[in-house]
């Protein structure tokens, strides 16, 4: 399978390959004899993230430069622009007494462009030929020929969920609605992960959320009458920070964290059109969040009301949770740190009647 093919190969990288060559080279240094051999043998990585053709200098230096130019892979993406670039690439997956022996007497140079699963029994061979002492060896090399890009593994996972959303039986046939659960109890778990401090759980929280994003979006792809991508959320997200943020990538200036919120205000102000500062605040989310929410809109909108007076414990809690917005608190977040000291001490007194 070639590295730009459409499934997901599993550690589609050279990391075996730099490791073992590394080591080869190393040792490798240390038992040629004095005054032998010559040659040069280069492992090419290149990464299945970066479109084909798009090379480093040393790399297409390299190419051009060898004698002998190496794919185990016949269908190697790389392959047609190197053709196309007059370099000849032989289909072959020579062992390493092979390419040793091609190399050193004449000083030639051997390219060996990697394969989506690595060289590990080719760099395996070098690293025993060169770690047994006796043998002259080439100079050995890895050369990454393209390099990713921050937020390249991004690209796996949309890869990978094209591949999930063709073949599971169960993801296959989800629908947004479906979903709408998950997400919420995913948000749970993140907020969970940070006020727990946990690294490893907020990594892990992360890349659940973020499933749902990448999943929801393939979902949308599939609409057969208002269809979007992955790439469309990406784009809208990109145009709404470039134009909330005029202060980074505008003319506008902004000293401290409070003009920064009112450009934010201001530019959704502009994009929202609303009628009313309750537009676009969820019903549906937890009481107390909900009600700091309204509270938060209208203390921003410099708009007088007082909370609603009633009977019952709804009207406190709303009122509750006025007054800690107004004070920079987060009822939810502190009832939660409460509801958590609560349960510290219920399993205390069952630990104590035990």
């Amino acid at each position: 399978m070639g590295v730009g093919a459409v499934r997901y190969v599993r550690g589609v990288n050279a990391d075996a390959s730099a490791s073992a060559s590394a080591s080869a080279a190393g040792t490798g240094a240390d038992a040629r004899p004095e005054g032998a051999g010559t040659g040069r043998l280069v492992l090419l990585t290149t990464s299945h993230r970066v479109a084909p053709g798009l090379l480093s200098w040393p790399a297409w230096q390299i190419l051009r430069a060898a004698d002998r130019v190496v794919s185990a892979d016949p269908d190697h993406p790389q392959l047609p622009y190197l053709r196309e670039a007059g370099i000849e690439v032989e289909t072959a997956a020579p062992a390493a007494r092979e390419l040793v022996d091609y190399c050193v007497p004449e000083a030639r140079t051997a390219v060996v462009l990697t394969s989506a699963d690595g060289e590990s029994a080719l760099t395996d061979g070098l690293a025993r030929l060169a770690g047994s002492g006796r043998e002259t060896m080439p100079d050995l090399e890895l050369l990454p020929g393209s390099y990713d890009l921050p937020g390249a593994r991004l690209l796996d996972l949309v890869q990978v969920m094209d591949q999930i959303r063709a073949e599971c039986p169960w993801s296959s046939v989800r629908t947004h609605r479906d979903l709408a659960k998950y997400g919420i109890e995913e948000a749970y778990e993140l907020v969970e992960a940070i006020e727990e401090g946990d690294r490893a759980e907020l990594r892990e929280e992360l890349g659940d959320v973020l499933l749902q994003v990448v999943f929801h979006a393939r979902i949308a792809q599939d609409d057969p009458d208002e269809p979007f991508s992955i790439d469309d959320v990406a784009g809208t997200l990109v145009e709404k920070l470039l134009h909330r943020h005029p202060h980074v990538f505008g003319d506008e200036d902004a000293a401290t964290p409070e003009d920064v919120k009112a450009h934010w205000l201001r530019k959704k102000a502009e994009e929202k059109q609303r009628e009313s500062v309750t537009e676009g605040i969820p019903l549906a989310q937890p009481g107390l969040a909900l009600a700091a929410k309204l509270a938060s809109r209208v203390r921003t909108a410099g708009i007088e009301v007082a909370p609603p007076a009633g009977e019952g414990i709804g009207y406190e809690l709303l009122a509750l949770a006025v007054r800690a917005e107004a004070d920079g608190v987060d009822p939810e977040a502190a009832l939660r740190a409460a509801a958590r000291a609560y349960r510290d001490a219920v399993v205390a007194a069952e630990g104590s009647a035990r």
